[in-house]
């Protein structure tokens, strides 16, 4: 939410917002993608806990051309200073001469564990975006926009937590990014007072450079 060295943080995009929102899980600062903002705290702990099992989904670029042995122990788990990790997805989806860029489902939420995870199969990010929460897609959302969730994708959240429903990622819809209204609450839906679960918004986050 704040930064000790004043770099852009969460922090600065919830500040004039008439609700009290904070992200669920975080980015690290040289990552992009997609963050969760919420005002309630039980969805955000049950999607953040690794009992629930919610995946969320990298896009990495990666420095060389990982072997099949690499891919597979990032698979099957890799040993890191903190222990094991658990199995994650992994998919190669393109190779290039010196770099590959790779899928990673994570179903775990350890500090910038993609990133220690591929330097220790021997092959360093160079760039990393979180496109997708359990059912909650990034999709075209420009950096640095926020918009309201749909009631279908709340919906879709408390069932991926509730196990009644499927925990993998939608098909993108067509994008049409919606800026938070100000000093009306974010995420109000005209005369009606937004509930608990109506207040969850999705943003791209990129912080800007050094």
């Amino acid at each position: 939410m704040s930064d000790p060295e004043g770099r852009p943080a969460i922090g600065d995009v919830v500040r004039d917002l008439r609700a009290r929102l904070f992200p669920v899980g975080r980015l690290d600062f040289e990552s992009s993608g997609l963050v969760l903002l919420t005002n309630d705290g039980e969805l955000a702990q049950q999607l953040t806990h690794p009992r629930f099992q919610i995946p969320k989904v990298y896009r990495v670029k990666v420095r060389g051309r990982p072997e099949e042995s690499a891919i597979e122990r990032l698979r099957r788990g890799v040993r890191l200073e903190d222990g094991m990790t658990a199995p994650a997805e992994v998919v190669v989806e393109s190779v290039l001469p010196s770099k590959a860029r790779l899928r990673i489902v994570l179903r775990e939420g350890r500090q910038r564990q993609v990133r220690r995870m591929c330097e220790a199969v021997g092959h360093p990010v160079e760039r990393l975006a979180r496109v997708a929460i359990g059912p909650l897609r990034l999709g075209a959302l420009p950096v640095g926009e926020t918009r309201d969730l749909t009631p279908r994708e709340v919906l879709a959240l408390r069932h991926a937590v509730s196990g009644r429903g499927s925990d993998e990622p939608s098909k993108p819809r067509a994008a049409h990014p919606a800026r938070t209204p100000r000093p009306k609450p974010p995420l109000s839906r005209g005369d009606r007072a937004p509930s608990r679960t109506d207040r969850a918004s999705a943003r791209s986050s990129r912080p800007r450079p050094r």
